[in-house]
């Protein structure tokens, strides 16, 4: 999503869900990150970090060291597209815009386009479990997308304690959940794919200093390392991007 200006109304749902645990953090390290990259999308992959950013003129799709927050590659795209949100599915990286509805696909070694699909409304944050696509679109729902032919399978609506939970943002599966960023909030939702039930949240408050938040914008990057079992979160235009373990309160 584009810059934030007021709280995420649908957030308020949580406030509202007793029974559903709120989990904490505890960081495990901290790496830099692009102070100059108003992220959107965020994915651990093969060692290496794949980043979409965004706003008009300023969006790109990178590839970035972990270590060192160096962008290894990159490709700027048209000024008239918002980036949003990104996904590798294979060989392809694949990334969203705003409010053009149109995605394109990259080869993901190369960068070089190679075809492009249209959706209907806004597109927001994007993700797969292997087998499909799962896109917000800023919504209470998550679009499930054919990753070949792009076509919508079905959706998913997402609940907290009985009510909708809109304003779902950057995406990312852990573990055979959802989570998601809930925009203009430093809260993660779990979300069960079957059902689109809210199953915790993560309170994310307080990773960066008061002095550091100053100038930044919001926590919208998650990303997950399978293979040793780290999880990665970073925010638009924030100087750290951190690795956490997830701890119930």
């Amino acid at each position: 999503m584009a810059i934030g200006l007021l709280r995420a109304p649908g957030f308020a749902a949580w406030q509202q869900s007793p029974g559903v645990p709120m989990y904490g953090y505890q960081i495990q390290h901290v790496y830099p990150h692009d102070r100059g990259a108003f992220t959107q999308g965020l994915q651990y992959v093969d060692g290496a970090l794949y980043e979409g950013t965004g706003l008009n003129g300023h969006s790109s799709i990178r590839k970035v060291a972990l270590e060192t927050g160096k962008v290894l590659q990159k490709r700027d795209i048209s000024a008239e597209y918002f980036g949003e949100g990104i996904t590798v599915w294979k060989n392809d990286l694949i990334e969203l815009t705003w409010r053009t509805h149109v995605a394109f696909v990259y080869d993901r070694a190369t960068f070089q386009p190679k075809k492009q699909f249209s959706y209907p409304g806004e597109g927001w944050g994007l993700t797969h479990d292997g087998t499909n696509l799962i896109m917000s679109d800023g919504s209470d729902q998550l679009r499930v997308l054919d990753p070949v032919t792009f076509r919508e399978r079905r959706r998913i609506r997402v609940t907290a304690a009985g009510a909708p939970l809109r304003d779902l943002n950057e995406l990312e599966v852990v573990k055979g959940e959802i989570f998601a960023n809930v925009w203009q909030t430093d809260y993660i939702a779990r979300i069960a794919p079957d059902t689109g039930t809210v199953v915790g949240y993560i309170d994310l408050r307080g990773l960066l200093s008061p002095a550091e938040r100053a100038s930044t914008d919001v926590l919208n990057g998650i990303a997950y390392d399978a293979a040793r079992d780290r999880l990665f979160i970073t925010g638009k235009l924030w100087p750290k991007l951190f690795e956490v373990q997830i701890i119930r309160r």
